[in-house]
């Protein structure tokens, strides 16, 4: 077996006998990373509850089957209530009665929408279950349409309608990836993920985005739009972050229900951390201000190993004398510990992952290899 793999099983073997274990962290921080790698100073997310057949605690029901549910949260271009109907927990649209759009604006989401498109329609029009979900006040949209058994054809005047008017289309720009339409009268289902463009002034700095998965399949892969969707034009784009939802009225009676809708961050968001949104200032002030509280944590430490460590910490968010200073008055008693088994250090595990974080600062060269410490080891 090769060495490299044979402990790389081991090591997968001991951390499976203890559990996850966190520990100090790896790969120190940057001008573009705030954090280290694996820092454990770095915030939890929020936990949310995900129940199976259920939208997620943190959503925002937009249609949950009641027709007051629908009244509150959609209505006319004019504010009005919708003129659809409403039976068995499904919500149909009316011809004649304008479309749907949500009462509260809306920008980076996460959205989920079950659809159908009535049986027996004539499937050589184009307006066969035509309907869609639109973004940003119908700036941009994701087609529903009858696109099951598409026949391929060159005609002019094909079934089915064009590629890009198929059903998991961003409209007029790009085909769905693949084609996993079911039946006319069987429920559909999108989960769409949605960025608006980004401006900085008039400047465009991103196009904005959706990626949509269509009855678990994904279509559309983060695909970036080239500008506003529209019927046989390129249109450009509106600097606008936010924006009512659409469900289109094309004229056909496509019915909806379970509707939820879950609102993210921008990935511009995170300026710390490398992203698209770096700032580097952002990422000096956060790596000063943890500097001061891993310092802190370091002044009430008791344990020599942990008062150590939290000394490193603060030396690699913002490297200072004072700091190294410090770093060197602990030594000692953090070498005592190490090689007397003492404290912290003389559970096993600890010991591993002690001397696994004094061999990362050697290697990344923030610890010399003639220290104290290095030879200690």
């Amino acid at each position: 077996m090769n060495s490299i793999l044979k402990k790389y099983i081991i090591s997968a073997a001991a951390v499976a006998a203890f559990g996850a274990i966190a520990e100090p962290s790896g790969d120190r921080p940057d001008a573009t990373h705030a954090w280290s790698v694996h820092d454990p100073n770095r915030p939890n997310p929020a936990s949310v509850v995900a129940e199976p057949g259920k939208p997620p605690s943190d959503a925002i029901v937009l249609f949950d089957g009641t027709e007051d549910s629908f009244r509150k949260n959609w209505s006319d271009a004019k504010g009005n209530p919708v003129k659809w109907k409403f039976s068995d927990g499904i919500v149909t649209c009316v011809p004649s009665g304008g479309g749907a759009q949500t009462v509260e604006s809306f920008g980076d989401c996460q959205m989920h929408i079950e659809w159908k498109t009535p049986e027996n329609m004539n499937r050589n029009t184009s307006n066969s279950g035509n309907s869609g979900v639109l973004f940003l006040d119908g700036l941009y949209e994701v087609q529903i349409f009858d696109s099951h058994n598409v026949a391929e054809s060159r005609s002019l005047w094909k079934e089915g309608n064009y590629a890009d008017g198929q059903a998991g289309a961003i409209y007029g720009q790009n085909p769905p990836i693949v084609q996993p339409c079911r039946k006319p009268g069987e429920w559909q289902t999108f989960d769409i993920v949605f960025h608006p463009p980004i401006y900085d002034g008039k400047r465009l700095v991103d196009p904005g985005s959706a990626t949509v998965f269509f009855n678990g399949v994904l279509v559309q892969d983060c695909f970036p739009f080239q500008g506003r969707t529209g019927w046989c034009r390129r249109f450009p784009h509106i600097n606008k972050s936010a924006g009512k939802i659409v469900l289109q009225n094309h004229g056909c009676p496509v019915s909806f229900r379970n509707i939820w809708l879950r609102k993210i961050p921008s990935r511009f968001a995170d300026t710390v951390n490398g992203g698209l949104g770096l700032k580097m200032g952002d990422v000096a002030a956060l790596r000063h201000k943890l500097a001061g509280e891993s310092l802190a944590l370091a002044d009430e430490a008791t344990d020599p190993a942990e008062k150590y460590i939290r000394l490193w910490e603060a030396y690699c968010y913002e490297p200072d004398r004072e700091i190294a200073a410090k770093i060197r008055a602990a030594e000692p008693d953090c070498i005592a510990a190490y090689k007397g088994k003492k404290d912290s250090l003389a559970d096993k595990h600890r010991r591993e992952a002690f001397v696994r974080f004094i061999k990362m600062l050697v290697s990344s060269k923030w610890m010399s290899r003639a220290s104290l410490m290095k030879k200690a080891l």
